[in-house]
């Protein structure tokens, strides 16, 4: 298992664009990959579960990776992310 922690820039917090570009990459990879936010979790391969954890700017995400391609999936996840 992997992990992580990310810090949420956007002021307007996780929403609809960021939320996408987070899922259309983590839907490539059959690892699961969960974010965590205060007492919360989602599935980062479903929009809705990701939208509806309610990430408010300056939030930290934890972002967990779990299974045979982990590696090239916090890769390429941390790689959209910094580029919010």
């Amino acid at each position: 298992m992997r992990e992580y922690l990310y810090e949420v820039k956007d002021p307007m917090g996780l929403h609809a664009r960021p939320a996408s570009l987070i899922f259309m990459e983590a839907r490539k990879y059959s690892c699961s990959i969960e974010a965590h936010w205060e007492s919360d979790k989602a599935d980062c391969k479903s929009l809705l579960s990701l939208m509806g954890l309610g990430v408010m700017g300056g939030g930290m995400v934890l972002f967990r990776f779990e299974g045979e391609d982990e590696d090239a999936a916090i890769t390429a996840v941390r790689t959209v992310l910094e580029g919010l």
